[in-house]
Parts: C-alpha cells; sequence; structure tokens
C-alpha cells in the first residue's frame, strides 16, 4: 500500500523558517513525479514546488526564491525547505507523486502537515 507521510510542520513568526518532510513507502520517488501542493481555507488548491524524474524543479511565482523542493533518494524521502515565510503561506501542506510515466498529475497524496505564519 502506497503511503505519503508529511511531517515537519508547525507555527513559525514571518520571516522564519521550516523544512516539511515526506516519507514514501511502496513507491520510488526518484521514479516520480513528486510535488509540494498546499491549501488554505476557503482558497483554491496550489500546487508550490515540483521535482520531476529528472530531478528538475520548479516552482509557484509566489514561492519561487523562497522554498526549495529537494528530495534524498537513499532515504525515499521529500523535502521542502520554506524561508522567508509570510503569513500568507499559511496553509495545509501536502506532499502528492505520480508514478505514471510521463504524467505529473498526481494519484498519490499524504495526509498533509499544517504550516502557520503569524506576523
Amino acid at each position: 500500500q502506497v503511503q505519503l507521510v508529511e511531517s515537519g510542520g508547525g507555527s513559525v513568526q514571518a520571516g522564519g523558517s521550516l523544512r516539511v518532510s515526506c516519507a514514501a513507502s511502496e513507491i520510488t520517488l526518484a521514479l516520480s513525479c513528486s510535488a509540494w501542493v498546499r491549501q488554505a481555507p476557503g482558497k483554491e488548491r496550489e500546487r508550490v514546488a515540483t521535482i520531476d524524474r529528472y530531478g528538475q524543479a520548479s516552482y509557484a511565482d509566489s514561492v519561487k526564491g523562497r522554498f526549495t523542493i529537494s528530495q534524498d533518494s537513499a532515504k525515499n524521502t521529500l523535502y521542502l525547505q520554506m524561508n522567508n515565510l509570510k503569513p500568507e503561506d499559511t496553509a495545509m501542506y501536502y506532499c502528492a507523486a505520480d508514478t505514471r510515466i510521463y504524467s505529473c498529475d498526481l494519484n498519490y497524496w499524504g495526509q498533509g502537515t499544517q504550516v502557520t505564519v503569524s506576523s
């Protein structure tokens, strides 16, 4: 059974940093397209960072220059380093992956970890 388990969320003041992690089982993240997606109450889901099967990363304009997506193949874990956090970054952050070749539509999802940024 595929599992994606996020951790590392929490509360931080504006300007601070957090790193969230996503441990995967029964899939190999290095062979998948993986992403971090966030959703704030009353707002649409937003894909903030993606890393493809070739290790190429891409970011939403709202987080570019502040967030970094990475993965540790040995640990089969995905990370999102978030720096210079802003109150508008407050959301539930979900790890997601797509194991289907040529696809990054994200067919597996974690349960999410809450990130709260106070001003």
